[in-house]
């Protein structure tokens, strides 16, 4: 549902080598600044979460986003 391009398919076939999370292993971050729920958020609320995020951390003025 989420592989829209067939890059994991590929992975897993063995066309595309070294794809993290298949045959690279996928090392979560241990203090990560966000962490988007892209699951059960559609893409314009993660994209609000990101924007108030960098709002409030100073790296946009409110209304730049």
């Amino acid at each position: 549902k989420r592989d829209v391009k067939g890059l994991y398919a590929k992975a897993r076939a063995g066309i595309i080598k070294g794809f993290t999370g298949i045959d690279d292993p996928y090392e979560a971050p241990t203090d990560a600044e966000i962490v988007l729920d892209t699951v059960n958020n559609d893409v314009e609320a993660c994209a609000d979460q990101v924007l108030n995020y960098l709002v409030e951390a100073g790296y946009l003025k409110d209304g730049e986003g």
